[in-house]
């Protein structure tokens, strides 16, 4: 899935893709594989498939990349 990382005054940080990625024991985690080589690995998907904790450990790795809270993710679906 496509997404933007986007600043509180707008400005685009990041353009890259959600994926989810296979792990141990069945699970999977959310990571953020960015257009210019990043990869910011997230938290685990719950067994029921919420990914609450996943996005919540992915937004942490963003203020330690940017060091910004309140940041927006867009999303693209095509």
């Amino acid at each position: 899935m496509r997404c933007a990382i986007i600043s509180r005054a707008g400005q685009t940080l990041a353009r890259g893709k959600l994926v989810l990625t296979p792990m141990e024991n069945d699970q999977q985690r959310l990571d953020l594989v960015t257009d210019g080589g990043r990869y910011l690995e997230g938290g685990l998907v719950a067994p029921d498939g919420d990914m609450t904790e996943a996005s919540l450990e992915l937004s942490r790795k963003f203020f330690a990349m940017w060091g910004m809270s309140n940041l927006q993710l867009q999303i693209t679906l095509r």
